[in-house]
């Protein structure tokens, strides 16, 4: 199956979420090319950027997981390759 290269942008604004959350991005860690988390504090909210390298239908099913979490908001955009 064909890989494709998407960003998934996800903040944090539930605290009790982060074990979840980084329980799911370790699930996935084959397909992860990097990661960066920005803290911010002054709205009291994290935001993390996901790069990934997978098939189309990993990157959804990652992106499905992360939107069912309470207190966390994803958008996933991908590369037109």
């Amino acid at each position: 199956m064909e890989s494709r290269v998407a960003i998934i942008g996800i903040i944090v604004e539930e605290e009790s979420s982060v074990e979840k959350l980084n329980q799911i991005l370790h699930e996935y860690g084959l397909y992860i090319i990097g990661r960066m988390g920005i803290p911010y504090p002054k709205k009291g909210i994290n935001i993390i950027s996901i790069a990934v390298d997978a098939p189309q239908d990993v990157i959804s099913a990652l992106s499905g997981k992360l939107g069912k979490l309470q207190g966390i908001s994803s958008k996933t955009a991908y590369s037109k390759i």
